[in-house]
């Protein structure tokens, strides 16, 4: 399977990558045999993928690291690099590859300190595959000092890196690395395509696939949870709920508490697993002693509280990533509502729940629903600058009353 197939409706940037993913093994191969280089190349050693959330620019990078990585045999025989089988394809896609680094935030910023290693990294050549590439998922968390890390990195490169940064949009990063990066912007797909490869991928059935698609607006990876996850679906369901509860002071505060508790939990769950695998190995890779209880040898307590401090972060992270989700429903919610109270033409992406719709838009005007998005979005934000999550669901669940 090819390593695109899980890009979905970006058939315009695929045909790019596919290009300077040709050229790119070009170059490899010139390198090595000594035959001629392309003489107009269409790759380059940096590039910034931006695109709304569930656009896929993360999935979309990923896949070129695949493609520049590719050792199938049929690549010599005009073959296209990505053939999804070969060793370099597959361990670049389940994030095993040597020489592919990813960098994602683990809490509010990426920190230099974060950055480090994979800076100097960048400036080496490649241990087994064909080129050194550095994926920054999160490049609009970079913070001024590990910003600037990058931007040497960028502005210097090692003639076999790639750096690959993935960010919402062109403002969210430096003009001056962004300068330096070939641009790529992806949009968000279209609910049928979504749907389609829900069925063609993970074999939902087709309404199902195409409610999940509907109701995330196109975001495939949440549209791929919603569809197989019943229990996504619950707590969508919990959310989609609070609009019609929000009716005095007393239930506002109870909805803001469930809320931020329903995010702890989720956070908690997601991160158990991941946080003991990691103690673990770090644990084994330092020497912890065998028939002693565990105990570790002198001098690596720091080692060990540096983890458990990264540990923290991405909790915290995950929890604040968790309501925003929520969040990011409620917004859905009334959008659903002002399209019934203005009478266009626009889809209804929450159409399983159209009688509570009606009901909230008959309530009120569209004034008050646009007043409410507004609350939601000033949420965000809050949550954004680090406020106590309690504080700033609770103020917005005031702002959701009724009346």
């Amino acid at each position: 399977m090819p390593v695109w197939d899980d890009l979905v409706g970006q058939e315009r940037i695929q045909t790019q990558l596919a290009a300077a993913a040709r050229d790119a093994d070009a170059l490899v191969t010139a390198a090595t045999d000594g035959t001629a280089p392309p003489a107009a190349s269409k790759m380059t050693h940096a590039w910034l993928f931006t695109g709304p959330p569930g656009s896929g620019r993360v999935t979309a990078a990923r896949a070129f690291a695949a493609a520049l990585q590719c050792t199938s045999p049929d690549r010599a025989l005009g073959g296209e690099p990505g053939c999804g089988f070969c060793d370099g394809c597959h361990t670049t896609m389940v994030g095993t590859h040597a020489d592919v680094s990813t960098v994602a935030a683990v809490g509010s910023q990426i920190l230099v300190d974060d950055m480090r290693d994979t800076v100097r990294k960048s400036y080496t050549s490649p241990a087994t595959g064909r080129w050194q590439i550095i994926l920054v998922e999160d490049a609009e968390r970079l913070n001024e000092k590990s910003a600037n890390a990058v931007l040497k990195a960028v502005e210097e490169p090692a003639p076999r890196t790639v750096w690959l940064l993935c960010s919402p949009s062109l403002e969210d990063v430096l003009p001056t690395i962004r300068s330096r990066c070939r641009h790529l912007s992806l949009s968000t797909p279209s609910v049928a395509a979504v749907a389609d490869m829900l069925v063609r991928r993970d074999g939902v059935e087709p309404a199902a696939a195409l409610a999940a698609a509907r109701a995330t607006q196109g975001h495939v990876d949440r549209a791929r949870r919603l569809a197989t996850d019943e229990g996504a679906r619950e707590r969508r369901a919990t959310v989609l709920r609070l609009p019609l509860r929000v009716d005095d002071i007393g239930a506002c505060l109870k909805a803001a508490q469930e809320l931020v508790d329903a995010a702890g939990e989720d956070a908690k769950q997601m991160a158990e697993e991941v946080d003991t695998k990691e103690t673990e190995e770090l644990r084994a890779a330092l020497g912890a002693a065998a028939g002693t209880g565990g105990r570790m040898p002198r001098g690596t307590a720091g080692v060990m509280k540096e983890l458990e401090d990264k540990q923290k972060r991405r909790r915290t992270r995950t929890q604040r990533d968790s309501l925003d989700l929520a969040l990011t429903d409620l917004t859905g919610f009334y959008r659903d509502v002002l399209a019934l109270q203005l009478g266009t033409a626009v889809a209804i992406a929450n159409e399983d729940i159209r009688q509570d719709l009606e009901r909230v838009a008959k309530a009120s005007g569209p004034e008050r629903t646009l007043r409410r998005i507004e609350a939601i979005i000033a949420c965000r934000d809050a949550l954004d600058h680090n406020v106590a999550p309690l504080l700033a669901v609770e103020a917005m669940t005031m702002s959701l009353r009724a009346g």
